[in-house]
């Protein structure tokens, strides 16, 4: 379970606020206007930015002082964060090494990720070799490696066309449904949220609201969602 016991983060003059309680192995959604702090609550909930004041917690322990590879959180960024000159292998590898050895069974454990996100055999390609959904499918499959309860990603898709958008959202619901993920996944498109998204959180006037079903959310929007939509 995650817990966010009255959490506070500011960044000059703007500040966000979150309590929110027992999120579970479900996928959320996290929706709201532009500049309301989306990314910011993800960068600080990974430990990227520092919160100044109340307390992360994951399973009744309190994790707001750990750095972000301490913490059970793995982050998928929008621009997927590979490295150009490192193959599919050896980016997918930096979530075990940053050593260029890898042992025979980091071998197979970086050959069964790929696998298991439709890469197999594309271990020798670099970035600039793959396709988008490629290449998406790659930080994927890092991120799965790291093998870690809770997943948060900042928009991983937005650059991909509707179908293979769509094949990348069915493939991430399908994994986080098999490793029992808490996922916190922000987007813009409510079509994301409605696919994949059990309950969304909204994000507006600097605070973070309690998650509800996407479907009832979607069905009558708050204002600030409405409007951010276009559909007031």
């Amino acid at each position: 379970m995650l817990d966010l016991q009255n959490l506070k983060i500011r960044q000059g003059s703007f500040q966000l606020t979150a309590s929110l309680c027992g999120l579970d192995a479900k996928i959320y959604a996290i929706m709201g206007p532009s500049g309301a702090g989306k990314s910011t609550f993800l960068a600080a909930l990974a430990g990227f930015l520092p919160v100044s004041s109340g307390a992360v917690l994951w399973n009744g322990q309190n994790i707001t002082g750990l750095r972000p590879a301490q913490r059970p959180m793995a982050m998928l960024f929008q621009d997927n964060n590979l490295f150009p000159h490192l193959s599919a292998k050896r980016n997918v590898a930096l979530a075990l090494t940053q050593c260029r050895y890898l042992s025979s069974i980091r071998q197979e454990q970086v050959k069964a990720a790929l696998s298991r996100v439709g890469l197999g055999g594309f271990e020798a390609s670099k970035p600039g070799e793959l396709s988008g959904g490629q290449q998406s499918r790659v930080a994927l499959a890092r991120v799965l490696l790291q093998d870690k309860p809770i997943l948060l990603l900042d928009e991983p898709f937005t650059a991909l066309g509707p179908a293979l958008k769509n094949e990348m959202l069915d493939l991430l619901q399908t994994l986080a449904q098999e490793r029992q993920a808490t996922v916190l996944m922000v987007t813009h498109d409510p079509n994301d949220a409605l696919r994949i998204a059990d309950e969304t959180l909204l994000l507006s006037d600097q605070v973070l609201s309690p998650p509800q079903p996407t479907t009832q959310v979607m069905a009558s929007p708050p204002k600030a969602l409405a409007a951010y939509l276009g559909l007031d």
